[in-house]
């Protein structure tokens, strides 16, 4: 194979030969004519001659021809049999040749009436290769080129491909990039097309330069921009870039932002992108022209519904006689009048503001016009695009039905919760089309199905249960029905847990919710033996729970549940059960830990609650407006052995605060109190950590005993391998939250980026540790090396001991026995347990804030919806355990 560069190619010189030809016939035939004129001064003109037989065209003949059949290029020309050859005629052919682009080069040579053709073909392109493209990927150019396989090789083709190929650069504000075609000569006139791609630097913008500004710095105007000049601190950014589209926008930025302070007059005289000579970056210029500053002069409303009172609406407007004129002011007004005419059902009320400039004092006078309309109804409600979901489901969320009158907050709630069902697509809208008459509407969901079911994985490693995995299955579209189905399994060495859920929304097609959960988790508690960490107890709580809701009002709901829950809190009786004080073999705290043997035993709960819910949130899935709030109280007692009574609260509030920006504040709280004398369970309490409380482990808030084994020299042991770290839970708690969402650019949010900062605080308190004096049997000195010892017993409590007999042949053989007398008489030896001196030590029942800051991202990743969140922790109280970085997976389907 021989490569060559495309540029390099040349035709063989056919035009060169054919003007040489021209030029010795036009001499050589000049001689016979100048003779000719002499006689024909002397005498009269014969009768004209035929044309000699060498210039009459006898045959026509194709060589050089491979893929083409010399017929088919003949048919391309003009000449034929018979036909006087001239120079002309051949010029015309070659001319019709080389437009037909099939050919490299071509000659016509006339051998007395023999015409023969040579010419040379094009080749076929064997294959299209692109070199050195990375940032834009070979998929999205190949079909910008319209040379392919099997097709000729033309010059021209090529020529235009590379200018696509660069012009899609362009697009991506690489202005630097070139693109170099070559060819590769393979057997059979074949060739390779390689474009040869050198993409460059992104061309950013330098330097952002305005003219004519005098009431407003260049950095206030370059601030209201969406494109930014390149610098060090902009790395980040992608509005660096130069973009045609952004530069018409950030005019558009400039012309809002003046006239929201008052310069009516204002222009955007010229906008300028120079690129630099390098083709690296550009230098933007605005030429701009602020004018005079107005004042708003009489404002007032003339309407021409009855339902509107001019004045009443006069005097509820925002601006004033003597305000800075504001056109965005004025902007929202007319979209609160358009608004509140379809409260009142005129869907096609017209609002339109008139202006009125007086040069002379410098005031904008401006009346708002509501043209009378026709009151409208909602003629017909259409529901198109559901494959799946049934159309009871979608129409059922409308808050307006067939005959109803209009209104535009009914739609604009019909939407937010049509959206809040995480269904469809997220920019759903119900659409308005004119009706059969005038007074006539129809509202149509156009909707567009996405994936309901959601599969998430999460994992973490926890200083507490090491490695941590949890998975749950999820539909919340059953059959297109709208029920939810749910599976979920979370496993660590220490907990396990598995639980089944559905939830029907609408129970026989009535506004009533109702839901049933079945579960049942596993914990195992450890304390730590020298290096070893061994369980001591094991809890197992098997329920379920049975809720029903119903609305109250069109935000307002009220929900009842009832709960059943069977738990059982074991301990190994061999480790850690001794004689107390009264001869029971009983739990010792002491080895089990001083809160946990009161936890100990079987328990029924029966639980009755209930809660109030206020949700006005425009999505439950992604607010970014609208509050939710609800309290709930539960009640232990009804039947069952634990009775106590416990209360909770939450609320949250989401703002749109512009260009994108959502800031959320949401606040819980809880409390819970024993009933009858009897105190608030382990298992009961409330817990706090990861992942509701970012920055701290997994129940890392809160009270907790914190056990430190002493060394040999009485000195306590603070390596965290042998420390045994025990959450004791709180009956109080308190958790707020701060979070700002931070939008990205275009390429971002099309990969469904979401940052956020956030800051979270929080507290959990309100649990009594006893002294060891109020628990212990054996006399104790921390710091000491002297080890309490405790019998060993079997299973039924029977203290053990060992035996030992001296056989008839003098050998000795020991047993365990549970008799304290051998057969002779003689004192068997007592087994007993014994545990190092250690000291315990109480922390973290405090009710002072708990604080964390952050930052975390969503991902709506190619495998599924991911959060990673890094969280940097300012104030805690001792004993509390931090976690700097969490993160979730899952998928959808």
């Amino acid at each position: 194979m021989i490569a060559r560069e495309f540029a390099g190619l040349r035709t063989r010189p056919v035009m060169t030969r054919l003007a040489l030809s021209l030029l010795c016939g036009t001499v050589l035939g000049g001689m016979p004519v100048a003779a000719l004129a002499q006689e024909a001064a002397a005498a009269p003109a014969p009768a004209a001659a035929p044309a000699p037989q060498s210039d009459v065209i006898r045959t026509i003949s194709v060589a050089g021809a491979q893929r083409l059949e010399p017929n088919t290029i003949v048919s391309y020309i003009r000449l034929r049999p018979g036909q006087v050859y001239t120079q002309a005629a051949a010029d015309e052919a070659l001319k019709d040749l080389y437009a037909t682009e099939l050919f490299s080069s071509a000659s016509i040579v006339n051998n007395n009436g023999d015409v023969v053709i040579t010419v040379a073909e094009n080749p076929v392109i064997n294959r299209i290769v692109l070199e050195g493209n990375k940032r834009i990927k070979t998929d999205k150019i190949t079909p910008e080129i319209k040379l392919a396989p099997r097709q000729i090789f033309t010059r021209s083709k090529v020529r235009a491909d590379v200018a696509r190929i660069v012009e899609l650069y362009k697009r991506q504000g690489r202005f630097a990039a070139t693109v170099e075609p070559k060819m590769v000569e393979l057997s059979q006139n074949r060739v390779d097309v390689v474009f040869e791609i050198n993409e460059g630097p992104k061309s950013k913008v330098r330097q952002i330069n305005i003219i004519g500004n005098e009431a407003f710095s260049d950095g206030d105007l370059r601030d209201e921009m969406v494109t930014k000049q390149a610098r060090l601190t902009s790395f980040l950014s992608s509005n660096t870039s130069y973009d045609p589209d952004r530069l018409a926008f950030d005019q558009q930025k400039l012309r809002q932002f003046y006239l929201t302070q008052g310069y009516a007059d204002f222009r955007v005289v010229s906008a300028v992108a120079e690129l630099t000579p390098d083709k690296r970056d550009f230098i933007i210029t605005y030429v701009v022209e602020e004018g005079k500053r107005y004042k708003f002069g009489d404002v007032n409303v003339q309407s021409q519904i009855r339902d509107f009172s001019s004045e009443a609406l006069t005097k509820s407007l925002p601006m004033k006689t003597g305000d800075w004129y504001n056109a965005k002011s004025v902007e929202d007004t007319v979209e609160q009048f358009t608004e509140l005419a379809g409260t009142f059902g005129y869907a096609f009320a017209d609002v339109s503001p008139e202006f009125r400039r007086n040069p002379d004092d410098l005031t904008m006078d401006v009346t708002y016009t509501i043209r009378e309309a026709p009151r409208v109804y909602v003629e017909r409600i259409d529901v198109n695009g559901n494959t799946l979901t049934q159309d009871k489901v979608i129409r059922r969320e409308f808050r307006l039905v067939e005959g109803d009158a209009f209104n535009s907050l009914q739609v604009k709630r019909t939407t937010n919760r049509i959206k809040s069902l995480g269904y469809f697509q997220e920019n759903f809208e119900v659409a308005q089309k004119d009706g059969s008459t005038p007074d006539r509407i129809v509202l149509e969901a156009n909707v567009e199905e996405q994936p309901t079911g959601q599969l998430q994985l999460s994992a973490g490693f926890s200083s507490i249960e090491s490695f941590i995995l949890a998975a749950s299955i999820q539909q919340r579209n059953f059959r297109g029905r709208g029920q939810t189905v749910g599976l979920g399994v979370n496993y660590s060495r220490y907990s396990k847990s598995a639980n089944v859920s559905f939830s029907e929304p609408y129970v026989f097609d009535r506004n009533i919710s109702m839901g049933v959960d079945i579960y049942r988790r596993d914990l195992n508690s450890f304390n730590y033996l020298n290096n070893d960490r061994n369980t001591t107890f094991q809890q197992t709580t098997t329920g379920g729970q049975v809720r029903m809701g119903v609305p109250l009002t069109e935000y307002m709901s009220l929900i009842g549940s009832y709960t059943l829950n069977f738990d059982d809190v074991t301990l190994d009786k061999n480790q850690f059960f001794t004689l107390d004080s009264d001869g029971n073999f009983a739990c010792n705290p002491l080895l089990a830990g001083r809160y946990l043997c009161e936890a100990v035993g079987k328990r029924t709960s029966s639980i009755l609650g209930t809660t109030i819910a206020y949700d006005s949130l425009d999505s439950r899935l992604r607010p970014t407006r609208g509050r939710s709030a609800s309290i709930g109280v539960e009640y232990a007692g009804l039947g069952g052995s634990v009775n106590y009574v416990r209360v909770r609260g939450k609320a949250a509030q989401y703002w749109p605060v512009g260009s994108g920006f959502i800031f959320s504040l949401t606040a819980e709280g809880g409390a819970i109190k024993g009933l009858g004398g009897d105190d608030v369970r382990l298992t009961d309490r409330f817990f706090l950590g990861e992942p509701q409380f970012r920055g701290f482990d997994i129940r890392g808030v809160g009270p907790r005993v914190i056990r430190r084994p002493y060394d040999v020299n009485g000195v306590p042991i603070e390596d965290r391998n042998r420390v045994s770290d025990d959450a004791l839970g709180g009956k109080y708690y308190y958790l707020g939250r701060a979070e700002l969402e931070i939008p990205l650019g275009s390429g971002a949010k099309e990969l469904g980026l979401r940052p956020s900062i956030f800051m979270d605080v929080g507290a959990l308190w309100g649990v009594r540790f006893r002294d060891p004096e109020d628990l212990t049997t054996c006399p104790f000195n921390p710091g000491a090396n002297n080890p309490c010892a405790f019998p060993q017993r079997d299973a039924a409590g029977n203290a053990l001991y060992t035996q030992t007999v001296i056989n008839a042949d003098g050998t000795t053989t020991t047993t365990i026995v549970t008799n304290p007398t051998a057969p002779n008489g003689s004192a068997n030896t007592a087994l007993v347990n014994t545990i190092a001196p250690f000291s315990e030590v109480f922390y973290g029942d405090s009710p002072s804030p708990r604080l964390s800051v952050g930052i975390g991202v969503n991902w709506n990743s190619p495998f599924g919806p991911f959060r990673i969140d890094f969280a940097h922790v300012l104030l805690k109280q001792p004993g509390d355990d931090t976690k700097r970085f969490t993160f979730n997976v899952g998928t959808q389907f």
